[in-house]
Order: structure tokens, then C-alpha cells, then sequence
């Protein structure tokens, strides 16, 4: 299988499990409005990065995909209410996200805000249901998700990402932000799915090197895009970096460095996961870890 397919096999999982979490509220009386705005939002097109990466790490580690599943769906769910509430207009006022209305714009502010809250309380409903990893490893993958979400993790990202609007930043800054604001989800991803195979997360701590590294390099890139490409091509309104003055590789470096730090960023990622390889008997997924730095640094949207 090459890396197309398996980027496109894991957007179908996952949808299929986020569907299955969301067929649950049928029964659960919710109002109409809040749980189209769920559905609209958690099945809406996105790439789905941090699931693949939950399930190729499984793999990697000669786990399953079944064991998988239910983390790659609460770390989709936590990153997707990150991005209803990053649109709301005291945040970045934005009008579109992944090719459509954002979720205030097609519902209401109030909705979006119960959306969002509702997205980030359900992935911490899915992750007890599994049955098929222990109950210590569940509570480890819930202590996990909770750190890198919470106030140590991309919320504490988010509130630094206000505070460096419209000032001037440096290197280090810049990178201790983003570390947590986008970093954090991803380097939980890789965690997630070593529990997931029932591996501690400190057995292969390569893997926390190779998920800092495309953390900081996804970063990189979605500040080159919105810089380069078009709204279309985004899904989201582009050039909104510098309309709204966010401290950016792009305003920092320049666009020349930004894409040379997002290739040096890239290989340290294949670096790490050289040096660790011995570790993974699943070669295949390997393969796929080693392609998803590429994509990263590759996609145009």
C-alpha cells in the first residue's frame, strides 16, 4: 500500500468512528441545533493527521488498528473543538474552516461554544470504552490527552499565541509557542498510540523526538500556506497571519528560512525515527511514519 492510500484508508477509519460516537447522541435528547452543529463540525473534511498518527505508532509497534480506533477518534474530537472555538470571533474571528462556514457562521456564537465544549467532554467519554487495551493503560491514554489539551499543552499555546499578536517575537519564543499550541496534540498522538499497542510511551522516546520535530515542522508549514496559497486551496481564509499580526515562522524568518527550517525540521523527524527503527516490527507503518514527515512538509493544503 503506498502512502495515499493509507492517508485516505485512516480518513475513513476514523470518519467511521467519529460517526459511531456521534450515532450515540441519537438517543440523547439533544437539541436539534447542537447536534447538527456536531456533526457538522466532527464529520466536516479535514486531514485527520494526529489519527493516522495514533494508528500508524500502533502499528509500528505491532498493535492493531481496532485497539486504536477509540484514541485516534478522541484526539480528532479534541482537535476539531480546538479549531470551532480558535474561529469564534473573540479568538480569531475567522469565516471558513476545512472548505466551509465555520461553525458560529453556520449555527450561532452560543452554539459553537456548547459545540466545542461537547466535542472536547466526548473524547473523554471514548477512550474508557475500550475494551480491548487494559484499564491501566486507559486511564494513562485519558492522563495523556488531558496534558497535552490542557493548560500545560495547547491551551497554555493558544493563550501564548494571543499575547504574541501584533508584538515582535523571537526564535525561542516563537517555538515554545507553537510546541504547545500545535506540537502538543501531535506529540500525543505518537503516546496514544504506543499505549494503544500497550507500549510505554519512555520504551521508545524516539518517538517523542520524531513527533516534536513534525509538531514544530506542521507548524512551519501552515504559516508558508497561509502566506502562499489561496483560500480555496486552504480551506480557510488565507493570509490571515498577517492581517491579524500572529507571530509567525513567516514574519520571523521569512519565507526562504521558514521553508528551510520546516526541511531541517523534517529530517531531524527522520532522523529520530532512523535511530529507533530496531524498535518497530511493523515495517510497513515505518514506512508510512516516514512519509507523513515528507507529507508534511509537502502538502499544499
Amino acid at each position: 500500500m503506498q502512502f495515499p492510500e493509507y492517508l485516505t484508508l485512516c480518513q475513513d477509519w476514523v470518519n467511521r468512528g467519529l460517526k459511531t460516537e456521534l450515532d450515540k447522541l441519537t438517543d440523547a435528547s439533544l437539541p436539534e441545533s447542537l447536534h447538527q452543529a456536531l456533526i457538522y463540525t466532527a464529520l466536516s473534511k479535514g486531514k485527520r493527521v494526529r489519527p493516522m498518527l495514533v494508528r500508524a505508532v500502533c502499528e509500528a509497534l505491532a498493535g492493531t488498528a481496532d485497539a486504536a480506533l477509540p484514541c485516534a477518534c478522541a484526539i480528532e474530537l479534541v482537535h476539531t473543538y480546538s479549531l470551532v472555538h480558535d474561529d469564534l470571533p473573540a479568538m480569531d474571528n475567522d469565516d471558513m474552516r476545512r472548505g466551509q462556514r465555520s461553525c458560529h457562521r453556520a449555527f450561532s456564537e452560543a452554539t459553537a461554544i456548547l459545540t466545542g465544549d461537547a466535542l472536547l467532554t466526548m473524547a473523554f467519554e471514548v477512550i474508557p470504552d475500550n475494551a480491548l487495551v487494559p484499564a491501566d493503560i486507559r486511564l494513562k491514554q485519558s492522563q495523556v490527552l488531558a496534558r497535552a489539551a490542557g493548560c500545560k499543552g495547547m491551551i497554555a499555546g493558544q493563550s501564548l499565541d494571543i499575547q504574541a499578536t501584533g508584538k515582535k517575537t523571537d526564535r525561542v519564543s516563537l517555538e515554545k509557542l507553537h510546541s504547545r499550541k500545535t506540537g502538543s496534540l501531535i506529540e500525543a498522538a505518537c503516546m496514544l498510540g504506543a499505549l494503544s499497542a500497550e507500549v510505554e510511551p519512555d520504551a521508545v522516546d524516539f518517538l517523542a523526538h520524531y513527533a516534536h520535530a513534525i509538531g514544530l515542522a506542521f507548524q512551519v508549514q501552515d504559516d508558508i500556506l497561509d502566506a502562499t496559497t489561496t483560500t480555496k486551496t486552504l480551506g480557510k481564509p488565507h493570509g490571515r497571519d498577517a492581517e491579524l499580526g500572529k507571530a509567525t515562522y513567516v514574519s520571523l524568518l521569512g519565507l526562504d528560512q521558514a521553508r528551510h527550517q520546516a526541511r531541517t525540521l523534517r529530517d531531524k523527524a527522520l532522523a529520530a525515527l532512523q535511530q529507533g527503527s530496531p524498535q518497530l516490527p511493523g515495517t510497513l507503518a515505518v514506512g508510512f511514519l516516514e512519509n507523513l514527515a515528507h507529507y508534511i512538509v509537502d502538502r499544499c493544503s
